[in-house]
């Protein structure tokens, strides 16, 4: 089984991921947990190229093109050999990403980008995608409490923010068999909870399936 958790920046989703793959390594499964961009030695180069202030003159397409890079490394090189081998893999961020930040957020075509996507990932589609649902006030909000230095991404302003907000919950109305909306401001067990019931349904469901 394939699991994406989206969101924007400190909407929790981190934790979340978390939780799941300890309760997942618990309950005896076979568990690998991974993040967008990185998670291979060449996407954790483009990773720093992609965080790095210094990088703040990067033309849309080229940070469309640098994160569908990571991406595809990591699908060739470890999501498809696991999920080959039986392995739940737990994916911090995937392509429903570059279409809500580089698509909606940067204005990049979303046609261009949906080609581009199933390039990347070889057509590969998550079962279930968590999108962990905050308003931009509670980003601000939980941004100012960490304390936390803005890196390049972060610091692409408000509207911006607003305009990816947006483009994930457009992307939930359109493709409600696997997307998931999770209240972010809701206590953590409690995500988590609605988290794991919806892993048990699916997994039961593919069971199913498999017979």
């Amino acid at each position: 089984m394939f699991i994406t958790f989206e969101g924007l920046d400190f909407s929790g989703k981190s934790t979340q991921v978390q939780l799941l793959t300890d309760r997942l390594s618990q309950e005896k499964h076979k568990v690998l947990v991974l993040r967008e961009p990185g998670s291979t030695t060449i996407g954790e180069k483009i990773r720093s190229i992609l965080l790095d202030k210094q990088s703040l003159g990067m033309a849309d397409l080229t940070e469309l093109f640098l994160f569908s890079a990571s991406r595809s490394q990591l699908v060739h090189e470890v999501i498809q050999p696991a999920l080959e081998q039986g392995t739940i893999v737990v994916c911090d961020r995937f392509y429903d990403s570059s279409t809500a930040y580089q698509g909606w957020g940067r204005g990049v075509s979303l046609e261009a980008i949906r080609t581009i996507n199933r390039a990347a990932t070889s057509g590969l589609v998550p079962d279930i995608t968590f999108f962990m649902d905050i308003p931009i006030q509670e980003v601000e909000k939980r941004m100012h409490q960490q304390k936390s230095g803005a890196d390049r991404m972060e610091s692409s302003g408000k509207a911006f923010y607003e305009r990816v907000r947006n483009g994930y919950l457009r992307l939930a109305q359109e493709e409600q068999g696997h997307f998931e909306v999770l209240d972010g401001l809701r206590p953590i067990e409690e995500i988590h909870h609605i988290i794991w019931s919806r892993f048990q349904r699916q997994a039961a469901h593919l069971r199913e399936e498999s017979r």
